[in-house]
């Protein structure tokens, strides 16, 4: 695979998550990436894991952030609307950065990730 390849990849493990997160899939597109070319390449396995574990992350948080909001009787929304508003727009620019990072042949750590896949 040549490296204009590998960097086109590792950008959909990133961007393609944006379309599925609508649906609260963020997680299928990095999956995808990681399952078709995660062996034919290095680096577009790590950008791939790297996605599929912010994402798998993200979801985690917010099952959790609801089941908070659900089991207060939403007095926890007091919190986590903010909380939230914030985080989605953290989201939108990790994702961005490690999009330009991945288009650009560097490697990129999400933060706050848990490391589920490895």
């Amino acid at each position: 695979m040549s490296p204009s390849e590998e960097r086109n990849w590792a950008l959909a493990a990133h961007v393609g998550s944006f379309v599925a997160a609508w649906f609260a899939f963020g997680f299928i597109a990095p999956l995808i990436v990681l399952l078709v070319k995660g062996k034919d390449s290095a680096y577009v396995r790590r950008h791939s894991v790297e996605s599929l574990n912010f994402q798998l992350s993200v979801l985690i948080y917010a099952a959790a952030a609801t089941l908070l909001t659900l089991v207060t009787l939403g007095i926890a929304a007091i919190v986590v609307v903010p909380v939230a508003i914030v985080a989605a727009i953290g989201y939108v620019v990790v994702v961005v950065l490690a999009s330009i990072r991945a288009a650009n042949g560097e490697d990129y750590r999400y933060p706050l990730t848990l490391r589920l896949v490895s």
